[in-house]
């Protein structure tokens, strides 16, 4: 047996309370700022998602290159279908915003 090994078993229970506390606390403050940065992350993403749907909304191009006439445009759907995604982009945004702060303050890391 070599001199260099070390019985990390033994070595772990010999520990006092501030070396248990300490590599807990990094376990647990670890773990949950990767979370809480995927769950900012998802919100950006859906928000991307959001706005590329809604600037789908706006593309009604005609049935082919000939054609004058629009592919069954509804008026009334696109209006209402419009308005949902820009209350709901406007609510993922201030979640975003407010995650993302208090992600830094939590963290002490700018996201």
């Amino acid at each position: 047996m070599s001199d260099d090994l070390k019985p990390r078993f033994i070595e772990s229970l010999k520990r006092n309370n501030d070396q248990i506390r300490e590599d807990r606390a990094k376990t647990i403050g670890e773990d949950s700022e990767l979370i809480y940065r995927r769950r900012v992350e998802d919100v950006e993403l859906k928000i991307k998602r959001l706005e590329r749907e809604q600037e789908g909304l706006i593309d009604i191009s005609p049935l082919d290159k000939n054609s004058l006439t629009f592919a069954d445009f509804q008026p009334e759907a696109f209006v209402q279908k419009d308005m949902e995604l820009s209350l709901t982009i406007r609510n993922l945004n201030i979640q975003f915003e407010v995650t993302k702060k208090r992600f830094e303050y939590l963290f002490g890391k700018t996201f």
